[in-house]
């Protein structure tokens, strides 16, 4: 067996960055940026007016007087420059025109046909936004995976397409006799395949595009034929028949077909029967049929694949920090992933172990806030001690 961290990253040596293609922007979101992307014009483009009211030249004192020459709105430009003692009616986001000082809010004029005068106790703001004050032409936005609100930076430096990672093909392969899809009918000594929906939704929500591939029935000839299915996928993921027995076929077949295998065990709970290699141009990766042990190996080395294949920088899941609840007896010699509860605290949140850690336990997971990190050989810790976590 291998330590998590050494098939992490064997399993990261696997897979490299894809090509980048463009997308209409309208497409991106969750896509990843291939390279930075440059703003095309500035933001604001011209000075705006921050506020409702008037554009004037000159001093803007208390009772001071100006004329009315015409009016500013967004999209509608003062097309005139402004004299001394000349003002215009301005709403939000219009253009100031040139030659004016600063706007007065709407609220601190007496406003009189053609003429205002100002107000005593108006406030001293400009209320201009200045051109560029948000970014200017040639800025640059680095590279990341893009939320809502980065659609909009770039549809505000005016860019209709952006550059993103291909996203990576993930064929899904649920196996053995023992499975059969939701709706249908089990046999007394079948039950339902549930590891494969966890682990779509987990591998789309990082940005992949999955195919679910139908169960593997435990004959070679049947096992052949769905990974045949799975044929122009950059990775391609077993689900069960990873341990050694008589019906574990699946590390026998994929190596027939030319798997090389990078490694197979690793010392950690729940998911020792881990197996990953390469099988042409795609990755494999094998997980345990466990649910419980199929989801937390998801988490610990599909994730991060798929992270990887999209080039983002330092894709290793991010343990985070929380203090004991309770205190905690010493480690065996497997790193164990245990499923935990977060409770709000001053400071880091408090983390309290489930009782229950069987790996066939799916209800407990779906109450699950967070994976308590255990190394191998963990000595007993007290309540109150710090802890690593991954959240959940």
């Amino acid at each position: 067996m291998i330590a998590v961290e050494t098939a992490l990253a064997r399993v990261l040596a696997l897979v490299a960055p894809l090509p980048a293609e463009q997308v209409p922007l309208a497409q991106a979101a969750g896509r990843v940026m291939a390279g930075p992307a440059r703003a095309q014009r500035d933001q604001p483009p011209f000075a705006a007016s921050a506020m409702d009211g008037y554009a004037v030249a000159g001093p803007a004192a208390p009772g001071a007087g100006f004329a009315v020459i015409g009016m500013a709105a967004a999209g509608h430009a003062f097309a005139g420059t402004l004299a001394p003692g000349e003002c215009v009616r301005i709403f939000t986001g219009a253009p100031v025109p040139a030659g004016a000082t600063r706007v007065v809010i709407q609220e601190d004029v007496i406003a009189e046909a053609d003429r205002i005068v100002l107000r005593d106790g108006l406030d001293a703001a400009p209320h201009i936004r200045p051109q560029g004050q948000d970014f200017r032409a040639g800025d640059t936005v680095a590279a990341r995976r893009l939320r809502p609100s980065d659609l909009a930076l770039l549809a505000a430096m005016n860019l209709a397409e952006v550059a993103v990672a291909r996203r990576p093909v993930v064929a899904l392969i649920p196996t053995g006799d023992e499975l059969v899809m939701p709706g249908e009918t089990p046999r007394d000594d079948q039950i339902i395949a549930s590891n494969p929906f966890a682990l779509k939704a987990m591998a789309e929500a990082e940005g992949a595009a999955v195919r679910l591939l139908p169960i593997a029935a435990d004959r070679e000839a049947t096992l052949e034929s769905v990974f045949r299915l799975a044929e122009g996928a950059d990775l391609v993921v077993t689900i069960g028949g990873a341990s050694v027995g008589d019906h574990d076929l699946v590390a026998r077949v994929a190596e027939g077909l030319g798997m090389e295998r990078a490694f197979y065990k690793i010392a950690m709970r729940p998911g020792k029967p881990l197996m990953a290699g390469r099988m042409g141009a795609a990755a494999m990766l094998g997980l345990p049929g466990n649910p419980v042990s199929a989801i937390v190996c998801g988490h610990l080395f599909l994730l991060p694949m798929i992270r990887a294949m999209q080039g983002l920088p330092d894709p290793a899941p991010r343990p985070a920090r929380a203090v004991l609840a309770e205190d905690m007896p010493a480690n065996g010699p497997r790193a164990h992933y245990m499923r935990a509860g977060l409770e709000p605290a001053p400071g880091l949140p408090r983390i309290r172990a489930f009782a229950r850690q069987d790996s066939a336990l799916l209800q407990l997971l779906t109450e699950a806030d967070a994976l308590l990190i255990r190394p191998a050989g963990d000595p007993e810790r007290p309540a109150g001690e710090e802890v690593d976590y991954l959240p959940l």
